[in-house]
């Protein structure tokens, strides 16, 4: 598939910050995500990190929250992928400026890919700030962005225990989002139980039930966001 989207970010060669984890790693990626947060604050833009597996409704949320809120704000987005610009070009449809960022074989974005993105927005025009981060419910959990937020996005497709399975991504949520509702019947899942486990790990945060292909529970997110 061809593609004419030309606004991508790619790591420099030696830049990759690899899975295989050290603590010096780490301590480099929190002090590249403290810079970012510092640059966000300073232009006031509010930066929000959108996690969450492969399908579980990331860009449909995304997309979502752009056709509610575009006219009240100016919005740019963050698009993370291994190779391909399909969502980032799903996005831009919708009149919001869109950098893809490719992260090749990495399963995260990482403080430095989001440092360079940044490069690409004039700050000074923006408000808010999408970041959706590849589709992984473990990796990016570990590798803060320097958003002010950070949101979890979980569908009842993957099952009844998936957050027990993965509960270090809820640890820093401050918002999940439960995606989906319209299949609780057909997959057999307890909407209860899952709220039950998601407040075991982190009581502390939000709980949304959406179906994004609807248009449900949107606004209620976007009110967890601003509180």
């Amino acid at each position: 598939m061809s593609s004419i989207f030309n606004d991508v970010v790619k790591a420099d060669e030696g830049e990759v910050f690899d899975i295989e984890l050290n603590e010096n790693l780490l301590e480099e990626n929190r002090r590249l995500a403290e810079e970012n947060k510092e640059l966000l604050k300073k232009h006031g833009v509010m930066a929000i990190d959108i996690m969450g597996s492969i399908g579980a409704g990331k860009t449909s949320l995304i997309e979502e929250l752009v056709k509610l809120l575009k006219k009240q704000y100016q919005i740019a987005v963050f698009k993370g992928d291994l190779t391909t610009t399909i969502d980032a070009e799903i996005i831009k449809r919708h009149g919001v400026k869109v950098v893809a960022i490719n992260t090749g074989k990495e399963c995260h974005l990482d403080a430095n890919l989001v440092k360079k993105a940044l490069q690409r927005l004039n700050l000074k025009e923006l408000d808010l700030l999408l970041i959706e981060n590849v589709g992984n419910l473990i990796c990016p959990a570990e590798f803060p962005l320097g958003s002010e937020k950070r949101v979890v996005v979980i569908s009842v497709s993957e099952g009844p225990y998936m957050v027990v399975k993965h509960p270090f991504i809820f640890m820093e949520a401050d918002i999940v989002a439960i995606n989906k509702i319209d299949l609780v019947a057909a997959m057999d899942v307890d909407l209860d139980q899952l709220k039950t486990d998601i407040k075991k790990i982190n009581r502390k945060t939000k709980i949304v039930l959406t179906d994004c292909r609807r248009s449900v529970g949107i606004d209620k997110v976007v009110e967890a966001l601003m509180v």
